[in-house]
């Protein structure tokens, strides 16, 4: 009997791996993140103790980020690896479901060839982040915070923002990432009610960059500095010169973006 190597799995007889995406969404105010870390829950800690009850998980699932203590998922993608094939997807999803904590859902279920890979695959990612102004009982996932902000000033320095490349000046220092470079091509704030709400999108974020791009936004629409002020601070990529990081509680990562057709193709190679 020979040997078949098939992507990074290795068939003997038929014992394969086989790979899934998993959508999901989840509240983040209990937990310390996504990442498993040693004692703190944490929401990847959560999913695979479930998942691992009605499949054979091979290696840990791998997200497709890592968002921070008591930051918010709308859409949020992981894969995983199986050593046998999920039967009926419909019946998996819905044990899962039954047995995940009320603050985690999963939504969708995609076969996916043995290299397709959620974090490095993605195209963009977008966050929102929002700003409650009048105190209300109901909306527990924002920031509250009455201050008088000009928007019209503060979609100005959304505009500059898109005009640069490098971030350090919004990101965490000693992250040891390869670059400090986004491609950010959408950024702006609308009102909705008492929310201010800030959208932005890029093919990829830094730590903490989010947070410390919407409070050097705000110090802008406070009047705290004008918009060549703002303008230096971006240049001169250093994070003690920009305002601080807002908090977690008003940030959801919300939609993740792969490329066209993704999904359809890679189905065929799963099935390959």
């Amino acid at each position: 009997m020979g040997f078949n190597f098939k992507s990074n799995s290795l068939t003997f007889g038929r014992l394969m791996n086989y790979r899934y995406f998993l959508k999901i969404a989840y509240e983040g105010s209990i937990y310390c993140g996504w990442q498993i870390q040693p004692n703190a829950s944490t929401v990847q800690q959560k999913l695979q103790e479930t998942m691992q009850l009605f499949c054979h998980l091979v290696g840990d699932t791998l997200g497709c980020g890592r968002t921070d203590t008591g930051v918010h998922a709308k859409e949020f993608y992981l894969h995983f690896d199986c050593n046998t094939p999920i039967e009926n997807e419909a019946e998996f999803m819905y044990k899962l479901n039954r047995v995940l904590p009320e603050s985690i859902a999963a939504f969708q279920l995609f076969k996916v060839g043995n290299e397709a890979h959620c974090r490095f695959d993605a195209v963009s990612r977008t966050y929102e982040y929002y700003i409650l102004q009048k105190k209300n009982p109901f909306i527990k996932n924002a920031w509250y915070n009455a201050a008088e902000l000009n928007l019209d000033v503060m979609n100005e320095g959304c505009k500059l923002l898109m005009q640069y490349e490098d971030f350090t000046s919004f990101s965490k220092t000693n992250t040891q990432v390869f670059t400090n470079n986004c491609h950010i091509t959408q950024a702006h704030w609308e009102q909705k009610g008492d929310l201010l709400v800030f959208t932005i999108r890029a093919n990829r974020f830094l730590r903490n960059m989010v947070r410390a791009v919407v409070g050097s936004l705000v110090d802008l629409g406070k009047g705290k500095y004008d918009i060549n002020h703002f303008k230096s601070i971006i240049e001169s990529k250093n994070r003690s010169k920009a305002g601080v990081s807002v908090p977690a509680q008003g940030l959801f990562l919300t939609q993740v973006n792969y490329p066209i057709n993704y999904f359809e193709s890679q189905e065929k190679l799963f099935l390959s």
